[in-house]
């Protein structure tokens, strides 16, 4: 039987100062292999040659120096080497298609594949200069350099991410500043027992795509004390060749233009055994969120201890200022629909311009959804249009809809425990007056327990 979250969470956060204990400590400086730390001059031979001599070696840190600013093309890290950015240096990462390897796949400033007990960390910085991406600057949303000519990858999403692991184990990244990337800053891929701690991710709040933590197809992870400030998903679990289990988030704070937490939206296979604990989301456009739209299911999931702040965003952001968003439909009209079952929301509050949205689909149900000591506070106070449910990607897209408190759609047991709805009145032209929006034919196994709405003055 697999571990739960907690004791997950106990067991890998040992096994993290453990494995530094046992690895070799000898240190590989890239000035000793020629790098000049001058911002202009590429580094990328040097630190690669230090990176190999380490691996050569049984393992090692490879240390880039303060002060420095070490330019670099890709950098591909070795098993048992941990690159050590010290405090004052900052790793850069090129700016030219041809600073990354031929396939979309690899396009990452850090590369670990196949790799383990390979890792990040010494308090300084790794920039993707994610500025020198931006084609047209918007408050809006920032029209973005599109690398998509060899037809690899499509669209605007065509760009490299900051630092990648694939297919690797005992994968331990902490104690760094990520910052500025032009995609993806933090990307597990099919990794297997992961530790991310006290890392601050910083992206331009006006950038899409440049997730903070994308953890896909990855088990046994551990993510704990992080800082994630960024324009598009903050930690987002998803499920593209794999399933997804074990993962455990804790003590974070958040703040993003899009979802601090999103399930999805590639999620063609199951997801299981999630912990979300201690979690602030600051001013982001949704709070806790599931996009599953490819045939995945999700089961057993807690968010727990959670205070949010939710507000609307210009609408060419996924979300609607919702603080909670549970969503299964098909992506397309021949995708299969998957369920999600057994979701706890236990001491949450949040204060937010838009409902908790939760709908299931005809074929996905959501079953066995349950709230207990939760407190909703709902206030308007930007001048976005209201009165519109979010279905982005795929299903019905944008729909006009009354606002009520909690908008229930295709769900089979539901638990409300202890929760208050708190209307500042004032402020919520717009809403409707009735907390719950639903329709009864596609709703049963409805429990409420000590559960009021007030109005606010």
């Amino acid at each position: 039987m697999a571990a739960p979250p907690l004791l997950l969470l106990a067991a890998l956060l040992l096994l993290l100062p453990a494995a530094a204990r046992s690895a070799p400590a000898r240190v590989f400086s890239v000035a000793d292999y020629g790098a000049a730390g001058d911002g202009s001059r590429y580094d990328t031979a040097a630190i690669q040659a230090a990176v190999d001599a380490c691996a050569a070696a049984g393992g090692g840190r490879v240390l880039l120096p303060a002060p420095g600013d070490y330019l670099t093309a890709t950098v591909r890290l070795r098993s048992r080497v941990v690159l050590e950015v010290a405090p004052g240096a900052r790793l850069l990462g090129g700016t030219r298609q041809r600073d990354y390897p031929p396939e979309f796949r690899r396009w990452y400033v850090v590369l670990a594949e196949n790799t383990t007990g390979a890792g990040v960390t010494g308090g300084g910085e790794i920039n993707g200069q994610g500025g020198a991406f931006v084609v047209t600057p918007s408050a809006q949303k920032n029209v973005m350099v599109s690398w998509n000519a060899t037809g690899d990858c499509l669209g605007d999403e065509c760009r490299p991410r900051l630092l990648g692991f694939i297919d690797s184990k005992d994968v331990a990244v902490h104690d760094i500043t990520l910052n500025q990337p032009a995609l993806w800053c933090l990307h597990l891929v099919r990794c297997e027992n992961s530790v991310i701690r006290n890392v601050s991710i910083y992206g331009d709040f006006d950038t899409p795509n440049n997730d903070g933590i994308d953890i896909e197809d990855s088990n046994n992870t551990v993510i704990t004390d992080c800082h994630i400030d960024t324009g598009d998903d903050a930690i987002c679990p998803k499920s593209s060749t794999g399933p997804l289990y074990n993962l455990t988030a804790t003590n974070c704070w958040i703040r993003t233009k899009s979802c601090a937490i999103k399930f999805g939206s590639a999620s063609f296979f199951n997801f299981e055994k999630l912990l979300f604990d201690n979690i602030t989301i600051v001013d982001s456009h949704r709070g806790l969120g599931m996009q599953i739209r490819d045939g995945g299911n999700v089961s057993d999931v807690t968010f727990s201890n959670i205070k949010m702040r939710t507000r609307y965003y210009h609408p060419s952001w996924w979300g609607r200022a919702e603080p909670i968003y549970i969503t299964t439909c098909p992506r397309h009209p021949d995708s299969k629909e998957g369920t999600i079952s057994d979701v706890r929301f236990i001491n949450i509050s949040s204060v937010s311009e838009n409902g908790v949205f939760l709908a299931g689909s005809k074929h996905g149900l959501l079953r066995n959804l349950k709230f207990k000591n939760v407190d909703l506070t709902y206030k308007r106070w930007t001048n976005y249009t209201g009165g519109l449910y979010d279905y982005r990607p795929g299903c019905r897209k944008m729909v006009k809809h009354k606002t009520g408190g909690m908008m229930l759609e295709h769900i089979s047991g539901l638990e409300v425990d202890n929760v208050s709805m708190r209307w500042w009145r004032g402020s919520l032209e717009g809403w409707d007056v009735n907390p719950l929006l639903f329709r009864p034919s596609t709703i049963d196994g409805l429990s409420f327990h000590d559960w009021q709405s007030l109005d606010v003055q």
